[in-house]
This record gives C-alpha cells, sequence and structure tokens, in this order.
C-alpha cells in the first residue's frame, strides 16, 4: 500500500503547480526508495522505460524548434497575416484546421497538437482574426484560446479512427477477436467516416456560433470602454 505514494506525490505537486515532469520524476525516486530500490535502480527503471517508450517523447524534439520560431516572430508573422485576410473569423480559421486535422489523421500523418500548432499558430491567428486590431479583455482572450485548443482535439480525436493503422483501431480490433467476434480494419475505419463528418458539422455551427458571441463581447468591452474613457474626461 505504501508504494502508492506515488500518487498522492503526483496530486500534491500537481496541486501545487510544480513543472509536471519534475513531479512525475520525484514520484518515480519515491515510490523507488520506498520498494527498497537504491538511486541507481530508480534510475535504471527511468532509463529502461524511457528506452521502451522513446517514440512517445519525440515531442520533446518539437518543443525547442518551437521555442526558437517563436523567438523569431512566428506568432506576430501568424497575426499580420491573418489580419490582411478580411474574410478570416476565428471559427471559420478554427473549422479549417479542425479538417487538415481530420485529413492529415486520415493518411497516418499526426500535423498538429497543442504545442506545436495551436498555441504558436492558431490561436494567435484566431485572436487577430477576433480582433482586427481591437483590444480585448484576457477573459475574452482566453476563451478564444479554449476554442483553438478544441478544434486540434476535435479533429485529432474524430480523425484519428480513419486511419486503419491507428493505434484506437489496433486496440478495438484486438478486444473484439479476443472476444470472438473478428473484425477487419478497414471496416471499422470506414465505420468512422460518418462520425468523423458529423464531427465536422457540429464543430463548424458550434465555430459559428463562437464567432458571432465573441464579436458580440468585443463589441460590448469596447463600448465600456469608450464610455469609461468619456466620463473621465467629462
Amino acid at each position: 500500500m505504501i508504494k502508492l505514494i506515488g500518487v498522492v506525490v503526483v496530486i500534491i505537486g500537481l496541486v501545487l503547480r510544480f513543472n509536471p515532469l519534475l513531479v512525475v520524476i520525484a514520484a518515480g525516486f519515491v515510490t523507488g526508495f520506498v520498494s527498497g530500490m537504491n538511486p541507481l535502480e530508480v534510475l535504471g527503471a527511468i532509463g529502461k522505460a524511457f528506452t521502451t517508450n522513446r517514440y512517445m517523447s519525440l515531442f520533446i524534439l518539437v518543443l525547442p524548434v518551437i521555442g526558437v520560431l517563436e523567438r523569431n516572430g512566428l506568432k506576430e508573422r501568424a497575426e499580420n497575416l491573418i489580419r490582411r485576410m478580411q474574410a478570416a473569423t476565428p471559427g471559420r480559421i478554427m473549422l479549417s484546421y479542425m479538417l487538415i486535422r481530420q485529413v492529415t489523421n486520415a493518411f497516418g500523418l499526426q500535423i498538429g497538437g497543442h504545442p506545436s500548432f495551436i498555441r504558436p499558430l492558431i490561436a494567435p491567428m484566431a485572436e487577430a482574426a477576433a480582433l482586427k486590431g481591437r483590444t480585448a479583455s484576457t477573459n475574452t482572450l482566453d476563451r478564444i484560446r479554449g476554442m483553438a485548443a478544441s478544434a486540434d482535439n476535435y479533429g485529432n480525436f474524430f480523425g484519428q479512427n480513419l486511419f486503419i493503422a491507428a493505434g484506437g483501431l489496433l486496440l478495438i480490433k484486438g478486444v473484439m477477436d479476443q472476444a470472438g467476434y473478428p473484425v477487419s480494419l478497414l471496416t471499422m475505419a470506414q465505420y468512422a467516416i460518418p462520425t468523423a463528418l458529423a464531427a465536422l458539422a457540429i464543430a463548424a455551427f458550434r465555430f459559428l456560433l463562437f464567432d458571432r458571441r465573441i464579436e458580440k463581447a468585443i463589441r460590448r468591452e469596447q463600448t465600456s470602454e469608450q464610455a469609461k474613457r468619456e466620463g473621465e474626461s467629462a
């Protein structure tokens, strides 16, 4: 039972908003110590797990590249591009990104993600399309960023099963085969198509409503700010 103290360490660390990576490593060391392992054995276990699942750590290589691009004006370039596109709205940008996410997932290409696309590109582009030179409160900007993140979630979740070699489909096939209900990967991928199309249609409707709501919110804030300035000058 005491070996579960690592779970307690993770919960406390995340509640206190410590660095998640350090929290997980600390939890691993604590669990190893209470299990009677010495520091070298704990490091060996962590290294073995890293080597076994090294493909999962590839995203770490992307983060420095994104950081360098942001440092050299990636966000500003994206915002300037959108400002020149009068027809661009946050919803249209998010819907376009979601469609790209689904199509690339259908071909097994994992192009997208919150750290590599949403934060440096899609969210700034959506903000620029919504503001068009105006200002907005932090709450409004957070709503735009949150909706942009949802576009990635929708596209990834409902698009990954369109690829016949997706991990989700392989897992379902394994479970179905063991239960005595053999099913082909191609059949499951075909059944995922209507779901993906329905998700795209529902998301398009949500993005359309979001455009209207966010425009009203920005106009309301602009009116309030103008009235405040006029009151101060009177």
